[in-house]
């Protein structure tokens, strides 16, 4: 098989799209239900009287701006940190290298064993990988650490705060229905039709059956609406 038709066949694998696959699918998720929760829980306490709507779209527009910079935030403040351990692994992994070579070399022979070749290949094959770049190899055999899969603090932030901005707005054009009562079900049946969609693209991206996860995000999401909406009606009867 030429090589040209290795690197197309690697090209259809998914884990060089995990980290903003995850912050994505996690943004977009976060979205509709943190946007549809809150507005239910507007919805059931019966907040704002005759300006009830208005404060419901206020409310919502609110959620959705916070909540996409909290997790622009949190998400490149998280992969961020993950960078600088790996950094760190890799400027202690140089020092190892440079003080000793050969204790590297065994300790990478012994890891070719682990995983299945006899001593003297697994020699054979230490040594020629660390003739060709010890610190890759260590970095890749060693601690796992592969380019492709190299957390990116700047393109998961993005990824997350686009995500949550999409999924919040499906729930918000609920608020926009013409009575309280189907406010609340249009927020309800815009958010379980995002789910669904955003279970489906999900599985689909990562490889994945669609059945079991698309069901996963729908009951998870409808679990959070049923609970926020839970304690807007208890807030609304007790008067809180």
């Amino acid at each position: 098989m030429a090589l040209e038709d290795v690197y197309q066949r690697n090209l259809h694998h998914r884990s060089h799209r995990a980290g903003w696959l995850r912050a994505a699918v996690l943004g977009a998720n976060d979205g509709l239900v943190s946007t549809a929760s809150l507005m239910i829980g507007i919805t059931a306490a019966k907040i704002g009287g005759a300006d009830s709507q208005a404060f419901l779209v206020t409310a919502g527009a609110a959620g959705i701006v916070a909540g996409a910079m909290s997790m622009a935030v949190g998400e490149y403040v998280s992969v961020r940190s993950q960078n600088d351990i790996e950094e760190s692994d890799r400027l202690l992994e140089i020092e190892h290298l440079k003080v000793d070579p050969e204790a590297e070399l065994l300790e990478l022979q012994q890891i070719y064993i682990s995983r299945g070749l006899n001593s003297d290949l697994a020699l054979q094959v230490a040594t020629a990988m660390h003739e060709r770049d010890p610190l890759e190899a260590h970095l890749r055999d060693e601690l796992g650490q592969f380019a492709h899969t190299k957390a990116r603090p700047v393109q998961a932030a993005v990824a997350s705060a686009a995500a949550f901005t999409s999924g919040g707005l499906i729930p918000f054009a609920g608020a926009f229905a013409p009575t309280t009562g189907q406010v609340a079900l249009s927020i309800v049946g815009f958010t379980v039709i995002g789910l669904f969609f955003t279970g489906i693209i999900s599985a689909k991206t990562a490889g994945s059956k669609i059945l079991a996860p698309t069901l996963r995000v729908i009951l998870g999401g409808c679990i959070g609406m049923a609970i926020t909406a839970g304690i807007g009606q208890i807030l609304h009867v007790s008067g809180i």
